[in-house]
């Protein structure tokens, strides 16, 4: 047991370093190939953030375990909305721009209503089993298709160059060997935290499902944690609140895509007296809407395009809250 919580923390650890060192190799070949560094933001450092929960559900997909797989990008999203932005909301009120109000939120609160049509087979569809499909996974990847064309189009009317001396540039080789280390620590770790994860949640009895909420997502959303609580200390809110955004963005429309896309993923459900199979994962799923949702409301209509430290507050207390019922659900 002991040994299994060791190498938990120590696979955490390397997943973060992991994407620290992929992401700044790629940044530097982005800026010796003269990219903008707002198109390096928004895909670069926003893929690597994101880069721990795609390598430890790519891991659980090949072994199987469909709850850690939902259980990871729900409980991440979740853990990126309700904590992050709660901690850093309190730290300094998050004031952003127009677009993400309109258009970035609003996306992601899509993606949450998507992903709950495609798995709930049964109760839309009225099929035998709940499951992600190869076709559901693909529709998935179209969504994320269509936001980096957003993003594209968005980068065509703005000039940015605020970012410009916050990249290091090193040698070309430099860059690669650190690209090619950061993905193999980001394999490596990813193998010992899934691995671990899971022989923790055996010794206690604990579901996938539950390791896959708490454990797998805070641990890899550490990434986004490190980096939006800088960004609100440095009084950068539109980069804390985007990164979270971004990456929630991501773990729903191309990290689960790549699940899907892989293998088909079956939607953890359980059975009632009547027969009918209702997914144990939607209440979670509903959880995330909710929470969205009041993010956009609070920014649209209570303080136009910013989240106060009270409203901060409340994410806070739900993240808490979500807490305490998962261990009671479990």
């Amino acid at each position: 047991m002991f040994l299994n919580l060791l190498l938990l923390i120590t696979g955490f650890v390397i997943l973060i370093k992991g994407a620290d060192y992929m992401v700044a190799g790629a940044s530097s070949l982005a800026r010796r190939f003269n990219v903008s560094p707002l198109v390096i933001g928004l895909t670069v450092v926003a893929f690597g953030t994101s880069a721990p929960e795609m390598t430890v559900n790519i891991i659980n997909s090949t072994a199987g375990r469909n709850e850690a797989i939902f259980g990871n990008i729900i409980g991440s999203n979740l853990f990126n909305l309700l904590f992050i932005l709660g901690i850093t909301g309190l730290i300094y009120p998050l004031v952003v721009q127009k677009s993400s109000v309109k258009y970035e939120v609003p996306f992601s609160l899509s993606g949450i209503f998507i992903v709950w049509l495609l798995v709930n087979d049964q109760v839309v569809w009225g099929r035998a089993t709940n499951f992600l499909s190869r076709t559901d996974a693909l529709i998935l990847f179209s969504g994320f298709v269509i936001f980096m064309v957003y993003i594209y189009r968005s980068l065509k009317n703005k000039t940015d160059d605020s970012q410009e001396g916050s990249i290091k540039e090193y040698k070309t080789g430099i860059s690669v060997m650190m690209v090619i280390g950061g993905i193999a620590m980001l394999i490596g770790g990813g193998y010992l935290v899934t691995e671990n994860a899971v022989g923790i949640a055996q010794h206690f009895g604990l579901s996938e499902k539950l390791i896959g909420l708490t454990i797998l997502a805070v641990g890899t959303s550490l990434p986004e944690l490190a980096t939006t609580v800088v960004a609100a200390l440095k009084r950068q809110t539109d980069i804390a609140i985007g990164n979270v955004i971004g990456s929630n963005i991501f773990n729903i429309f191309l990290i689960l895509a790549i699940n899907g896309i892989i293998s088909p993923i079956e939607y953890p459900a359980h059975q009632h007296e009547t027969h009918v199979e209702h997914a144990v994962l939607n209440t979670d799923l509903y959880i995330l809407g909710i929470g969205t949702l009041g993010l956009l409301l609070a920014m649209f209509t209570l303080n136009r395009n910013k989240l106060d430290r009270w409203e901060a507050f409340i994410f806070l207390l739900m993240y808490i809250g979500y807490t305490y019922y998962l261990i009671i659900r479990n």
